[in-house]
């Protein structure tokens, strides 16, 4: 049996990353992936238009009805539904009064096909909360730990943004930012006048100019369906084939990872696997065993492997997921039949957090931020506009009415209680156990939420804004698809499963790399902290390897 210097569980944002960063370094790596691989060709679908698609961008019923929960996402429709997968084949449990929605996506790639791009760092306020509030405890590592990480993966990875210089929002390392609409920079004057808070466009990992090989966003809209001119980052447009070009890197497809090999003296020999198509059992050996296979499946993996890196007793604990669900929207009316081409971008507003950032202290821990946009709406108000006819087609034309909102997305407090387990008496498609979920938001969250509809409606308000509707309906953990937690670094093995390089305190040459290592769940967008703290614990694996340390 062939051994590799390293085995990664996943392919996506963070498993494309280790791979190429220890392939780059000569480590000889294999990458297991549950699903298929994809043929941008066949399975990418950002050049067709509505007419092209059988049921004009519906999904098909089978799809629907075998996808109750992958069809809560807002990127699911008949143009992206094979991206998520089959429900039936992938269950998992709940609590009937603790509902989580666990979107998934099986194929070479993962969701870093399909996520939104949003690409923020963190910044001591956020790693250091503990030490303010008194809830939790803070990361075992700080703001200038990470920033040399976070600058690397930006000028590889290409985030575009605009440099607003603030503390609770460090600026990184940006491409050309996009443009904000006329609309919001509106919004952005009313409400730096009104409240001294910062609209900003979205810092995207969405390239604006041709950047290491790949091309410049053509704005077409359909980054959900897949990207042919790779021009926002994915693991298959960049990392895997950087890792790939070395000739050290192996990929294994359709291999459904079960459990980690253990040995004895405090070690792992490898990954466990079922074939997807033959349902055949094999085994992959490794020197080093790394986890990316996203929150909660490398915690099912670890969990499912005996009890192996759960001396602490806290492994499927402290699962975390942004809070949405308070907002609000509204018409601009000062710009009707005001024509602006700058929203064709895939990309929208941020309007940083706000609250808690001094001494000062509201009715809830921590903060949230907002995503949103400006935009004039082309054709969707004639839906309501009476009339037909020539007269009608006039009036859609001209009478163009601006649409804005805002929607939070709030820090999710971390608490044993929210956790995952085996749930022995369900399996999968291929005879794995499946995970028992069990999560919900607290008084804290619902509060935030609270405070959201209010920040939004004042600020919509103060830029002029008619027809305000608040939006008050706290979202069912998981749909936010930021979910974080469940195997938490730190410096005490007692109280954490992963030390500050993310490798397990119990198994010297185990690590898990994605954001299940996560202590706190700050308001950013998670990926790029990510991605930063994977190009941190490589830099250190590759140094003890060479050491013969591991």
């Amino acid at each position: 049996m062939r051994q590799f210097d390293a085995v990664i569980a996943g392919s996506g944002a963070t498993g494309g990353w280790v791979a190429m960063q220890l392939a780059q370094a000569g480590m000889r790596i294999a990458v297991v992936e549950a699903g298929r691989a994809l043929d941008p060709d066949r399975d990418y679908t950002d050049g067709k238009r509505p007419y092209e698609f059988p049921l004009r961008g519906d999904a098909p019923r089978a799809a629907f009805e075998a996808q109750p929960v992958q069809r809560r996402c807002f990127h699911y429709d008949g143009t992206t539904h094979h991206f998520f997968i089959n429900d039936n084949e992938h269950p998992y449990t709940t609590p009937t009064d603790r509902p989580f929605y666990w979107i998934r996506g099986r194929h070479v790639g993962g969701k870093s096909l399909m996520w939104a791009r949003q690409s923020y760092r963190f910044s001591d306020l956020d790693f250091r909360a503990a030490s303010r509030d008194g809830f939790g405890g803070d990361w075992p590592l700080g703001y200038d730990d990470l920033a040399p990480y976070y600058e690397r993966v930006e000028r590889f990875i290409g985030v575009s943004g605009r440099t607003e210089g603030l503390a609770q929002l460090p600026d990184g390392a940006f491409l050309p930012p996009m443009e904000l609409t006329i609309g919001e920079e509106l919004l952005r004057t009313h409400v730096r006048e009104a409240f001294g808070r910062t609209v900003t466009i979205g810092r995207a990992a969405v390239l604006t100019r041709d950047h290491n090989g790949r091309a410049e966003c053509r704005s077409c809209g359909a980054c959900s369906r897949g990207c042919r001119t790779r021009s926002y980052y994915s693991s298959p447009a960049s990392t895997l084939p950087a890792a790939a070009v070395t000739g050290r890197m192996t990929l294994v497809p359709n291999a459904i990872v079960s459990h980690v090999v253990a040995e004895d003296g405090g070690r792992c020999r490898g990954l466990h696997y079922v074939d997807r198509i033959t349902r055949a059992q094999r085994e992959i050996r490794a020197k080093v065993v790394i986890l990316c296979a996203s929150t909660l499946e490398s915690t099912r993996i670890l969990l499912n492997s005996g009890g192996l890196a759960n001396s602490s007793g806290v492994l499927g604990h402290y699962l975390m997921d942004h809070v949405m669900g308070g907002g609000a929207s509204g018409t601009l009316p000062v710009l009707r039949n005001v024509r602006d081409t700058r929203a064709d971008r895939p990309n929208g507003i941020y309007i940083p957090r706000f609250r808690n950032l001094d001494d000062a202290r509201s009715r809830f821990l921590r903060g949230y931020a907002f995503q949103g946009s400006a935009h004039e709406s082309k054709w969707a108000h004639a839906y309501g506009m009476p009339g037909f006819g020539l007269a009608f087609r006039r009036a859609v034309q001209e009478n163009h009415p601006w649409n804005i909102s805002l929607t939070g997305f709030g820090e999710c407090l971390p608490r044993f209680e929210n956790f995952c387990a085996l749930d022995r008496q369900i399996e999968d498609a291929w005879g794995i156990p499946v995970l028992r979920i069990s999560a919900a938001f607290g008084d804290n969250e619902h509060a935030m939420v609270d405070d959201m509809v209010t920040s939004a409606a004042e600020m919509l308000d103060a830029a002029g804004a008619e027809h305000v509707r608040p939006v008050a309906e706290i979202s069912v953990p998981g749909l936010a698809i930021h979910e974080t937690g469940t195997a938490r670094m730190g410096h005490d093995p007692k109280t954490s499963v992963l030390n500050p390089w993310l490798q397990t305190h119990d198994v010297r040459n185990l690590f898990v790399m994605d954001g299940s290592c996560f202590p706190s769940s700050p308001c950013q967008n998670p990926t790029l902290t990510m991605l930063a703290l994977a190009a941190r614990a490589c830099d250190r694996l590759i140094d003890d390897y060479r050491a013969g340390r591991i």
